[in-house]
């Protein structure tokens, strides 16, 4: 087990690095720079999963269940620790998607409400924003500002009392910036704004220190897979106790609610009223393990780790005749993006396949409203994590070179 007295906010020792990367069998497979797409699950998280299933298979699924009732409630004390919340305030769920769609959908639009969000906002929050805008609901970009992040001060100026709804994307999946939360939640606090403040911290959540009282929304989704390293296939929605127990989700079942009489039903109190009672147990046992893994290790100490190194990475890539970075923002985080001239993306990422290098793409359908304003259709994304070594990123930006040279 990693050792939980580390001293917060120092960078991972290569020593360190090394004992995390042999708890982690892609690292002897591939250099995996898809941290933000899928992080490889390290040993312990892997059989914490396997032993569940075992036991499924020697018992049965709901007699397994019940004798990890303990382990399982204990999962939302994780989560809850990793954001600074109540475990009341935690829900469960499968995915990212689905949890902030949960949300999303909870909030009983009308017309004439507007919705506020970032250029870089992902593009299945922005499907389920036009959605509402067909019901008469207005979208509306809040700009950037010198250095490609969200104005707050435009925001400030935006804000009255027909803004329903704040949605933020933390950290895009086409770059490395990191929006302004914290100054978005001061600036909302300050308006006296009654909006709601959806924050998504799918690439963010694992990577670095995510406070929800510190940030001031009101609701946040996250994702297993990516930077806290769980299984695919599990997610997580934090709401405050104030606002869960005021809204009623579009979806119930007997979890989220109970049926009281013939002719009514009760909703749960808290977080839970968004999830529903069918589950994978070793996918939830494994996103506690997993989280458990993030919090001995310490997040600040991964975020310590991972921007020098995404910045170091930027450095090289940036120095290779016709590559350029594309990432935007003051805050920069483990997401980097590129594109090299008269290459496709696609192109690029199945060339370094060969070399069992992973990277992934951005399409201009991830991240229209950014795209778009910068003229771009495709970059390549090379995340990285605390795993990610120098020599990887050696690996990397020699095989692009050679590309570039060998066109």
């Amino acid at each position: 087990m990693i050792d939980p007295t580390t001293v917060p906010g120092r960078p991972l020792a290569d020593d360190e690095i090394a004992r995390l990367r042999d708890e982690t069998a892609a690292c002897q497979q591939v250099v995996h720079f898809n941290h933000a797409g899928d992080s490889p699950t390290p040993d312990p998280v892997l059989r914490v999963m396997i032993d569940h299933l075992r036991l499924e298979s020697e018992i049965g699924g709901y007699e397994a269940a019940a004798i990890r009732t303990s382990e399982s409630m204990a999962v939302y004390d994780s989560v809850a620790r990793l954001i600074n919340a109540d475990r009341s305030e935690v829900a469960i769920v499968e995915n990212a998607t689905r949890a902030w769609d949960m949300l999303f959908y909870s909030l009983a639009f009308r017309p004439g409400d507007r919705i506020l969000t970032g250029a870089s906002e992902y593009g299945s929050n922005v499907i389920a924003l036009l959605q509402m805008a067909k019901r008469g609901v207005t979208v509306e970009v809040i700009p950037n500002g010198p250095s490609g992040e969200i104005d707050t001060e435009a925001l400030r100026g935006m804000l009255d009392d027909r803004v329903r709804l704040v949605a933020i994307t933390h950290m895009p999946t086409n770059g490395g910036l990191v929006q302004p939360a914290e100054a978005i939640g001061r600036v909302l606090s300050e308006s006296g704004s009654d909006a709601v403040y959806l924050l998504d911290a799918c690439q963010t959540v694992g990577q670095m220190p995510i406070d929800v009282a510190a940030i001031g929304c009101h609701a946040l989704s996250a994702t297993s897979r990516k930077y806290l390293r769980g299984p695919r296939g599990r997610g997580f929605l934090y709401v405050a106790d104030d606002l869960a127990n005021r809204l009623e989700p579009t979806f119930l079942d007997n979890h989220a609610a109970t049926w009281t009489s013939t002719d009514s039903y009760a909703v749960a109190p808290g977080a839970v009223r968004f999830e529903n009672w069918e589950r994978p147990v070793a996918a939830v046992l494994g996103l506690g393990a997993a989280v458990d893994y993030a919090l001995d290790l310490g997040i600040d100490r991964v975020w310590a780790t991972v921007r020098p190194r995404a910045a170091g990475l930027r450095d090289r890539l940036s120095a290779i005749r016709g590559v350029t970075v594309q990432d935007i923002g003051e805050t920069q985080g483990a997401i980097v993006t590129f594109t090299i001239d008269d290459h496709d993306t696609v192109a690029v990422k199945r060339a370094l396949a060969t070399d069992r290098i992973n990277v992934s793409t951005s399409e201009i359908t991830s991240t229209r409203y950014d795209m778009e304003q910068r003229g771009l259709t495709s970059v390549v994304r090379a995340s990285l994590h605390y795993l990610t070594t120098e020599t990887e990123c050696d690996q990397l930006a020699e095989r692009l070179e050679h590309l570039v040279t060998s066109a």
